[in-house]
């Protein structure tokens, strides 16, 4: 007979509830939304719905993989650990612990073991060549929150439930499910905000899914929000709008922020953004007027040139109108399981020793790994270990890396798949499936537009370590411990610096290891009264109410203050000021894009996900496409600085003249992977574009979004 599990689905960042049937043999018969769960009511998406077929994927490594004369290997896990500590521990003697970099890709956060001993297996590493996908996504938002409010998860969210404004900019929550905005059913919450007349005005130079529900959309020019974002800011300050009411007495900086704004009048940027003056005078007005209003920036703010100023004036619009930290505002989430800490947040504590570009948030931009790879020199990095990241298809100018790869003494990749990046590793550890491990979803709700909180038992039995053994038994490697270590001893002492930081004692957590024991730790330091066995007994989660206000006591600045105008960000306003003479060149710039049923490179050896619409072409419009002479259905080469790809054309008018679109993640098209279904969609790597040299000034985030290109008929 079948039975029933529910969990939390831990391949987005919407944390869906599912009801998941499993049959004797340990096969998944069905998925489907929990309509009990309290935060996503029985929704769900493609991806969800896909769990079963990564199950039982028969492409997922189930045991250790070793490189030998060139050839993968099975191997068992204490042959695979005395090769790492063989291969791994030289290193580190010989050339010191910066000689290994450590790579972390975005599955490491949707996996309570990796997200939890993943930090103690670096920091037990103490390398300062971190890099994670972050820089190729959202570090700008850490950096601006940082120094606005003190920390770098400290990221307010639109509280959707309440608002009845909502001005989005580079964001697609209907396909990704929210992005640094943890919500289940995006499109029937949006659909509610005008079900009870509030508005919905959407900023891309695509019209995507999301402006199927949106009142407006302006199609603005790649790269330049935050222009339109600075030129809202002179309006309200031009127009006498700007009422912070009860921020007031809690907000440094604003006559700062009036100075910097003053360039930026509607008129002077109007040419440069693509959106007319008056267009963007009734913006700022109708924003600032609306009863309840929120301003939402993503991925397409954050990955281009002036990313974190982007990051920075969202906030700095929902301070002016006194629209954050109020309900239908943004709105700071007060997660069971806490990460914020008390230490104002500051960058630069060491540098990239190649490029000289800054640590953000303990990690150095990913654009910079290849050059510290094959740069010879005292601090070169001769290790790489990777956990659960492709950045051979996810990291600018990627096949430059790639070929940095080649140039290791040894590589390490945590993954379940012999992909693009694994095959250059001379080890693999794969771990269990989503079925097969706990969950709790640490670092996302943070970022909840609810107080919610979910634990997922395993509902699977799993012949693999978990992740979190696995990476303690590391940890003993570099902490010279060899490779047979007692975990149980370090899982023990580890679990005492948790319940130190967290000021509980360890007892608390009964008999409970692993990450079971660190987050019931954890809930005992966190602001509700509930421990692991509530979580256990309430499978549908436990709903802990809407979003509430919380400054002051969310604010770690030195000055326990909103800083309005810290220096570390407004120093990047003279060059984009810079900007206001720059004239359109008439170029065409590429973007990238997301499809509901992908979530990057990893899931596309899903035969379910690679169906219907989820096609990697090169989106134009059909004036570009008449000039250049190209066809619909045709095959067209794009090119940049860094490379060239060849992939079909499809020409429509959900872009704007001038701009063209590729998905990101593709490219599986190369030898040595074990990823069948992958390879027959190759698709082509839009990475190859990327240029790792354009960067976000201060962030040194990758500029994914605006790249120079040329496309001819292939």
């Amino acid at each position: 007979m079948s039975r029933t599990a529910h969990i939390t689905c831990p391949l987005c960042e919407a944390t869906c509830g599912l009801e998941v049937s499993i049959g004797d043999d340990n096969s998944v018969t069905r998925v489907r939304g929990d309509a009990e769960d309290v935060f996503s009511h029985g929704f769900i998406c493609p991806k969800g719905a896909s769990l079963g077929a990564l199950h039982a994927d028969p492409d997922r490594l189930r045991a250790p993989l070793v490189k030998r004369d060139g050839e993968f290997v099975e191997v068992s896990w204490d042959e695979a650990f005395a090769e790492i500590d063989a291969r791994l521990r030289p290193i580190i003697d010989e050339h010191g612990r910066d000689a290994v970099a450590v790579y972390a890709g975005n599955p490491s956060v949707h996996n309570v073991s990796s997200s939890l001993y993943g930090r103690v297996f670096f920091r037990a590493l103490g390398t300062k060549n971190f890099y994670t996908a972050g820089t190729v996504d959202q570090i700008p938002k850490h950096f601006s929150s940082g120094y606005l409010f003190g920390g770098a998860f400290t990221i307010p969210v639109p509280d959707i439930d309440r608002t009845q404004h909502l001005l989005m900019l580079g964001a697609n929550p209907l396909v990704s499910n929210g992005s640094l905005m943890t919500a289940p059913d995006v499109r029937g919450k949006l659909k509610a905000i005008r079900g009870r007349g509030g508005k919905i005005v959407v900023v891309d130079p695509r019209r995507t899914r999301t402006t199927e529900l949106a009142d407006e959309h302006h199609a603005i020019r790649p790269g330049t929000d935050a222009l339109l974002l600075f030129a809202l800011v002179n309006v309200l300050f031009a127009q006498d709008l700007v009422a912070l009411g009860a921020l007031a007495e809690h907000t440094a900086g604003v006559d700062e922020v009036r100075a910097l704004a003053e360039p930026f009048n509607p008129e002077a940027v109007a040419a440069v953004v693509g959106i007319d003056a008056a267009e963007i005078r009734r913006m700022a007005v109708e924003l600032a007027k609306a009863d309840r209003a929120a301003v939402y920036g993503r991925i397409g703010t954050t990955t281009q040139s002036f990313g974190t100023l982007a990051s920075w004036l969202v906030d700095v619009l929902n301070v002016l109108t006194g629209n954050l930290d109020r309900p239908g505002g943004a709105m700071f989430p007060k997660p069971a399981v806490p990460l914020s800490s008390s230490r104002a947040f500051e960058h630069g504590r060491w540098r990239s020793r190649v490029r000289d570009l800054p640590e953000v948030f303990g990690e150095l931009p990913v654009a910079t790994l290849a050059d510290e790879i094959i740069t010879p020199g005292d601090g070169q990095v001769k290790a790489l270990i990777t956990a659960a990241g492709n950045p051979c298809l996810s990291s600018p100018n990627s096949a430059r890396l790639a070929g940095a790869l080649g140039e290791l003494d040894f590589m390490l990749s945590l993954d379940v798949y012999l992909n693009e990046t694994t095959r250059h590793a001379d080890v693999i550890l794969p771990g269990p499936t989503p079925l097969e491990r706990p969950h709790y979803d640490v670092a996302l709700y943070h970022l909840a537009v609810r107080n919610v909180a979910n634990w997922t038992a395993p509902a699977v039995e799993s012949d693999l370590p978990q992740e979190w053994q696995t990476l303690l038994r590391l940890t003993g490697i570099v902490t010279g411990q060899g490779p047979d270590s007692d975990l149980s001893a370090l899982d023990t002492f580890v679990a005492g610096e948790f319940a130190r930081r967290n000021g509980v004692d360890v007892a608390v957590a009964g008999e409970r290891v692993g990450p079971e024991r660190l987050i019931e730790l954890m809930l005992a330091s966190g602001p509700y009264d509930i421990t692991l066995a509530d979580l256990e007994a309430a499978p549908h989660g436990i709903d802990l109410g809407a979003l509430t206000p919380r400054i002051p006591e969310v604010l770690t600045t030195a000055s326990g203050k909103v800083e309005l105008a810290p220096g570390a960000i407004t120093r990047d306003v003279p060059r984009l000021a810079a900007e206001l003479s720059t004239a359109p060149n008439g170029h065409l710039v590429l973007i990238g894009r997301r499809h509901l049923s992908s979530n990057n490179s990893w899931m596309h050896n899903l035969e379910p996900l690679v169906r219907g619409s989820n096609r990697c072409t090169v989106q134009m419009h059909p004036d570009d496409a008449g000039t250049l002479g190209l066809t619909d259905g045709g095959r067209a080469k794009v090119s940049s600085r860094t490379g060239t790809i060849e992939l079909p054309v499809e020409v429509t008018d959900e872009l704007r003249p001038g701009v063209v679109s590729i998905p990101h993640g593709w490219g599986h098209d190369v030898d040595g992977v074990r990823t069948s279904v992958a390879t027959a969609h190759a698709g082509a790597n839009s990475n190859l574009l990327a240029d790792e040299h354009l960067l976000d000034a201060l962030s040194g985030t990758a500029v994914l979004n605006g790249i120079p290109v040329q496309v001819v008929p292939a």
